[in-house]
């Protein structure tokens, strides 16, 4: 095994995954040793086997087989479910009760790819689940193992994925859709036309090729830059929705009929409010910064808003913690209970076509009453002190404050309005994250010209 660096190691294994360069961070070699850090690991918990699938990206196939050896080498069996979309490959993981392990770089340019791994019933692996273990591994060595070597055999789930979605949201008696559906040469132009079969929607397809080097945009919804195909097509196909996929199609964008994107918080309280009805008094779980209407709208429907982090580990944990139905976060990330407490962007994507399809309005109206602040979206300056940075935004507010959050980072509530804003530190790179809400766009822009003054000086 190659000597590594603890710095080194981390530099790859970050909060919640695997990530990094193909060649210079992530090689084959790497990866057979992540590979078997991690059925080093499990096998310690007793667990046998492991399900590996990869996203479209050149590497993926090489290093997914490298995993795979790292794997068997620990003695741990291995099932190859080749392309998959992470929420498959989630699917996978707790339909088969086994371990998982996802090659994807998500929304990362072309030069990334890294690994999203999962244990049994797609339950998280975070620093403090397990990846911290792995690193100590990857820079100490790891351990060696003089059992029989596991079997590799290969499975295809796409299919029962596909079946398995349907079943979890009929959609056999909504009104017929135009869907506009940019794939972004993502696993979503894997995964859609198989969900989506025999449904009463009339999918328009853009850049459905499955191609990991992004020839016509990077795969990442959340950059409005990567939005303008969809919106433009929306309008041209008189779609009655456009869906926006990011590069492993765990998270979905909306776009109504007009071409205007959809709120992601508005995402939230809508699918939170189908579940109420379905589930009275249930709780649901968003994150800290989502919008003032997404608890609003939970507790009028009856339900019970519990309030995370920001990251996916922290909010399958607590949907585990609290029995909640429904978790969301305002990056697109929506979490299901009967899902395994996983996120999917395709089946955020059916709930609202449930929705949509239920009734006559077009999305624009429908999701009218959703809308109820403004909001900056997430702001991010490089600053040398994150701490010093975050405290002279408390102290330039210091008589405008009515109260102050530590949950993550600081959230501010302020005097004599609704508006709030919200500051916090990135676990990988030397940023501070800005996210700001209040009644009227004025409002917005001007406390987000203000905090940034203070910010970057």
């Amino acid at each position: 095994m190659t000597q590594r660096t603890r710095e080194d190691v981390s530099r790859v294994i970050k909060a919640y995954d695997v990530r990094g360069v193909v060649g210079e961070e992530i090689t084959p070699e790497f990866i057979r040793d992540v590979g078997a850090a991690f059925a080093g690991l499990l096998r310690a918990e007793g667990e046998s086997r492991v399900a590996v699938g990869h996203d479209m990206r050149p590497s993926s196939p090489e290093l997914a087989a490298a995993f795979s050896e790292g794997v068997r080498a620990q003695g741990l069996d291995v099932v190859m479910l080749g392309l998959n979309s992470t929420d498959q490959l989630y699917f996978a993981a707790g339909t088969l009760g086994c371990a998982g392990a996802m090659f994807t770089a998500s929304h990362n340019p072309a030069q990334y790819n890294g690994i999203k791994l999962c244990r049994s019933g797609a339950r998280p692996v975070s620093q403090d689940t397990g990846l911290s273990d792995i690193i100590d591994m990857l820079v100490d060595g790891v351990p060696a193992y003089d059992g029989p070597v596991g079997v590799e055999k290969h499975q295809d789930t796409l299919e029962v994925y596909g079946e398995y979605l349907r079943d979890l949201v009929d959609l056999h008696s909504i009104r017929p859709l135009v869907v506009a559906v940019d794939a972004a040469n993502g696993m979503g132009g894997h995964t859609v036309p198989e969900v989506f079969k025999g449904l009463p929607l009339d999918v328009r397809a853009l850049y459905f090729e499955l191609d990991g080097t992004f020839p016509n945009h990077e795969a990442n919804p959340l950059d409005p830059a990567n939005l303008v195909d969809l919106q433009r097509f929306t309008v041209e196909q008189h779609a009655d929705i456009g869906l926006a996929f990011d590069g492993d199609a765990d998270r979905c964008f909306f776009i109504d009929e007009k071409g205007e994107p959809v709120s992601p918080s508005a995402i939230c309280a809508i699918v939170a409010k189908r579940y109420l009805q379905e589930n009275p008094g249930a709780t649901i779980i968003h994150n800290l910064i989502t919008s003032k209407s997404v608890p609003e709208i939970i507790a009028e429907e009856g339900g019970t808003a519990v309030r995370t982090r920001v990251g996916h580990s922290f909010i399958k944990a607590k949907m585990a913690e609290t029995g909640a139905v429904f978790g969301g976060e305002h990056s697109a990330h929506y979490y299901f209970s009967e899902f395994f407490n996983a996120d999917s962007g395709i089946l955020a994507a059916m709930y609202v076509l449930a929705a949509l399809g239920s009734q006559d309005k077009p999305l624009s109206e429908m999701m009218a009453e959703y809308k109820r602040y403004e909001a900056s979206g997430e702001i991010n300056s490089t600053v040398e002190d994150q701490a010093a940075s975050t405290q002279a935004v408390l102290d330039a507010f210091a008589d405008r404050i009515e109260s102050v959050d530590r949950l993550d980072g600081v959230t501010v509530e302020l005097k004599d309005t609704p508006a709030w804003f919200n500051v916090r530190a990135s676990n990988t790179e030397p940023l501070l994250r800005l996210n700001v809400e209040a009644p009227t766009r004025a409002e917005v822009d001007a406390l987000v010209e203000e905090i940034l003054a203070v910010i970057r000086g």
